[in-house]
């Protein structure tokens, strides 16, 4: 087996499903960068670092599929969270539906 190769694929398909993953966990809560960090890590075992995070979000961001907002805390440092918009709710739909049909089709040929 060659080790190094199965770790660079591994890479891209992370690269390549981070969209995905963000939108998905945004679908029913909004979260702030730390925490949505620590949900990711949980639900699925991979560690995104904050230097890829934020240019993502603000790449959503500009794609208006992701909204964010400024809270005050009590501690005194403010808070971002992000939260899906509508549009960003209609892509995921779209994203779910070619994912469902890729999920398929793989399984069908590495069985």
């Amino acid at each position: 087996m060659n080790i190094i190769f199965v770790e660079k694929w591994k890479s891209q398909v992370k690269k390549g499903t981070l969209t995905f993953i963000v939108l998905n966990v945004l679908r029913d809560k909004e979260f702030y960068g730390y925490e949505f960090i620590e949900e990711v890590k949980k639900l699925t075992q991979i560690e995104i670092a904050e230097g890829t995070f934020y240019p993502l979000m603000n790449r959503l961001k500009k794609e208006g599929l992701v909204t964010s907002k400024w809270v005050e805390q009590e501690s005194g440092i403010p808070r971002k969270y992000f939260t899906l918009t509508e549009t960003g709710k209609e892509t995921l739909e779209t994203m779910q539906t070619y994912w469902a049909d890729l999920a398929s089709s793989i399984k069908k040929i590495s069985q």
